[in-house]
This record gives structure tokens, sequence and C-alpha cells, in this order.
């Protein structure tokens, strides 16, 4: 809704005088709503956005242009987008119906035209973004873009905006390595267990992370450490020398959640994932 005014003037034989001040009000016939489908981003995956366009007025709307700013921030001098428009993924509905894909014309900031709305019609224009190397994955980071609806038959234009926040979660991945990989029988041979978290959020006694593993050939006389700090049998593991199965006790494995810097000429952030180490000697 927008509000008017203006005044008259009179004149006569030299002398002026004003009117009172008239008001108006211009009508919003367009209202635009905006959300994300997933409820939170992680650096890489998908997000898809909604925008929801609503004419109430009794003309059509024709070749609006919709656009989306995909998150931009100032950074120093520089622009940068933490979301990458997925190519070819727009879909356009028109009162529910879909409709053939309208023209992008550009994807930084997001530029979609080619919009009609109907008289005391819907649409709605359907797209997605992958979280790029701009997004914070720091805890409490929060995407904001803004989609803004101009054309002709708008007195101003039309803005819509929607948050998603990173997601809060560790993020685990294991490899193993064996050392040496030549022995005979009585060799002592190591077994190393690498432990990453590529989330933000750490790994705790209470997450009841459990490493599980059956050794074959079977290993006698284990010796077992994490982060360089000695396991004890019983406790913080247990073993079946019978059949080689080997597992953690709930509440042992616990890894640091990554850590994050932004470089500071292009305000990309770099992840470096947090670490814990499982060594298990044994012998052959």
């Amino acid at each position: 809704m927008a509000v008017f005014s203006n005044q008259a003037t009179l004149t006569y034989n030299g002398v002026s005088t004003n009117s009172n001040i008239a008001y108006g009000e211009i009508l919003d016939v367009l209202s635009a709503t905006k959300a994300p489908v997933e409820a939170s981003y992680t650096q890489g995956e998908t997000v898809t956005y909604t925008v929801a366009l609503r004419n109430t007025g009794g003309n059509a709307l024709n070749n609006l242009t919709v656009t989306d700013d995909l998150g931009a921030y100032q950074f120093g001098t520089t622009t940068v987008y933490p979301l990458t428009y997925v190519a070819n993924s727009v879909l356009y509905y028109v009162n529910g119906v879909l409709q053939a894909a309208p023209v992008v014309t550009a994807e930084q900031p997001l530029t979609i035209t080619g919009i009609n709305i109907p008289a005391n019609g819907d649409v709605v224009i359907v797209y997605q973004a992958v979280a790029n190397s701009f997004a914070n994955p720091e805890v409490g980071g929060v995407i904001t873009n803004t989609a803004t609806v101009t054309g002709d038959g708008l007195s101003a234009p039309v803005v819509a905006t929607a948050n998603v926040d990173t997601a809060t979660a560790a993020l685990l991945s294991i490899s193993k390595t064996i050392t040496p990989n030549q022995v005979v029988d009585n060799d002592r041979v190591t077994y190393t267990f690498i432990i990453q978290n590529a989330g933000n959020e750490a790994v705790t006694a209470t997450d009841d992370a459990v490493i599980t593993d059956t050794f074959d050939p079977i290993l006698t006389a284990l010796t077992v450490t994490l982060n360089g700090t000695a396991l004890a049998e019983g406790t913080d593991y247990t073993y079946n020398a019978a059949t080689g199965l080997f597992q953690t006790a709930n509440g042992t494995i616990t890894v640091p959640a990554a850590t994050y810097t932004v470089d500071p000429v292009t305000g990309e952030y770099t992840l470096t994932p947090g670490i814990s180490t499982l060594i298990v000697t044994g012998t052959i």
C-alpha cells in the first residue's frame, strides 16, 4: 500500500491561498511470500525456494521480473553470493498448472523474466540453489535472501525475504590403514583409524559413537590408544580374542567439530575437519 497526497493553490489579485491536503492510497494488488523447503543448509547441499505471488486485482499483471539476490552480502569492496543457482531448475505454476519455464536472464543475481499473473490469480515459482563456499558454515550462520518483483502495473517493487540457518550437526567419516602391510606370523601389526568430523558440532561422549571391527587374522596382546591416550579393555573397549571382534564402548569416541577460516581477500570459507585417531596394535 502506498499513500499519496497533493495540495492545490488558488491565486487571485496577487493573493495566494492553499487548499487542504488531500490524501489517497494506492492499494497493493500483488503480494509475495518466499520460503525455503529445507529447514537448514550445509555447504555443497541444495536449497529449494518457493516464491508465491498473489494478484488480487481485476487486471492481469504481465511481463513481471523476479530478481533473487541469492543472499548477496558485502565482503570488503566485493559483493559475494553464498548461493549458486542450479541451472534449469526453475518451475513456474499459474493457478496450480505447470507452465513452460520462464527465461532466466542472469544468475548473479538470479533474474527471471516474463512472469504473467492473471487477474485474481496465483503464481508459484520454484527454483534451487547450492550453498557454496561463501555460505557461513559455522553454528549460527544464516543466509538471508530477497526476491524482488518489478514490472508494469506495479506502483513499487514487491519484496519477499527468507532466512535459512546453517545445519548444526556432526558429519563423520572414517578411514583405516594397516602397517606394515606385509607381515609374517607373530609380527606386530598396527591398525590406524582416522575419524574426521566435517560438521560444525563436536561428537561428545553422549553421542555414543562406536567403532566396530573384526580383525582377521585375529590379534593378540592388544594395545589401544585414542589421540595418544591409552584405552583400557573392559572399560573403554571390548575384544573377543576367539572371534577377533573389537568394539569401543559407548562414549569412548569423541571428535572435535570442524574449524573454519575466511579468506581475507575473497571471503570464502575453508573447512578444517576435526580429527580423532584410534590406534590398535596386536600380534598376528
